[in-house]
């Protein structure tokens, strides 16, 4: 697929040819499946446990998704209590 727009632009889709990228190393590649229900349920398990829980992003210091939401909760009830 074609880029939606110019280097730079917002419309730029760099964000997700990373995105597909790493599902293509970390899954894709590793494995062949019989079905397309497999694949789908594999693809499915790896963005909604794997990728979006449990595996460490370069961008927020090398941390998972939830493990940075769980820090931030934390700061905000601490910052809550405090000015209570």
């Amino acid at each position: 697929m074609p880029s939606f727009g110019t280097v730079g632009d917002g419309l730029d889709n760099a964000m997700m040819e990373s995105f597909w990228s790493s599902m293509q190393i970390e899954l894709l590649d590793r494995k062949r499946w019989k079905t397309r229900v497999e694949l789908s349920n594999a693809m499915f398990d790896y963005i909604e446990i794997f990728y979006n829980r449990q595996r460490r992003h370069s961008q927020p210091d090398y941390v998972s998704p939830k493990d940075r939401r769980d820090y931030f909760g934390r700061v905000q009830r601490e910052a809550d209590v405090e000015s209570s």
